[in-house]
């Protein structure tokens, strides 16, 4: 008969043993897992924090852009108000050049030109200020837009490398103060999704103050256009009252 029992296993020895050390590295290795849920947090919230910075970033840019949009407009709008002053000086003169026309055209109409008192010249309509004003709309967006340009500035992207990475790399070297840095993060986003909303407000009244300019002179288009109509009419009449001379 054997000298060991039939319930006897060689190897159990060996496997209490790795159960054993199993154990051992379990314990020890609970403090290396939370570590590295800390500094995954970490991560997380540095990549969070970033992605907000790149938004406010662009939202910046976008403020850039609809800012330039709005001093071209403005521009195109001054243009616009002086082609309106001047069609209306041409009308002016067209209207003298008819008189004189008729003068000429009619003996009778000489003499009556002559003894009558000339007309006073009537100032051409304006239809407003001879000066282009924006609207006070756009105006002030503009200036809340105007701003924030300190601010685009230092969004930088090379600036929020490296502030970021100075961050990272201070949470590496103290591993005692991981909870310094999460709120640091913490408070950059909030103050992030903060900045996001303000600028998200300003871009919603300069693209309310550019659609107020655009209907402004859109009608400024309209009256220019029968302005422009109406000369080329008596510049043709005048034309063949002149052939007829």
């Amino acid at each position: 008969m054997s000298a060991f029992s039939r319930s006897y296993n060689p190897f159990a020895e060996e496997e209490e043993e790795e159960a054993a050390a199993m154990g051992g590295g379990e314990a020890g290795g609970g403090g290396g897992r939370q570590l590295y849920l800390q500094q995954e947090v970490l991560r997380r919230s540095a990549a969070a924090a970033d992605s907000t910075t790149r938004s406010l970033s662009l939202l910046y840019e976008s403020e850039r852009v609809g800012v330039a949009a709005s001093e071209e407009l403005v521009r195109q709008g001054e243009a616009l108000k002086r082609t309106e002053q001047m069609v209306d000086k041409m009308d002016q003169d067209l209207k003298t050049s008819q008189r004189h026309i008729n003068s000429i055209k009619s003996v009778w109409g000489g003499l009556v030109n002559y003894f009558k008192a000339k007309p006073p010249e009537s100032k051409p309509e304006q239809n407003g200020t001879s000066e282009y004003y924006t609207n006070s709309r756009l105006k002030e967006a503009m200036m809340s837009s105007k701003e924030q340009e300190s601010k685009y500035q230092e969004s930088h992207p090379n600036l929020r490398k490296l502030d970021n990475s100075d961050l990272v790399s201070s949470v590496q070297r103290d591993s005692y103060s991981k909870n310094q840095h999460l709120r640091a993060y913490h408070q950059k986003i909030d103050n992030n999704l903060d900045e996001m909303s303000s600028g998200l407000s300003r871009l919603k009244n300069l693209a309310l103050g550019l659609q107020t300019e655009i209907d402004e002179q859109d009608d400024m288009l309209d009256r220019l256009t029968k302005k422009v109509e109406t000369l080329d009419i008596n510049i043709k009449s005048t034309d063949k009252k002149v052939r007829q001379l």
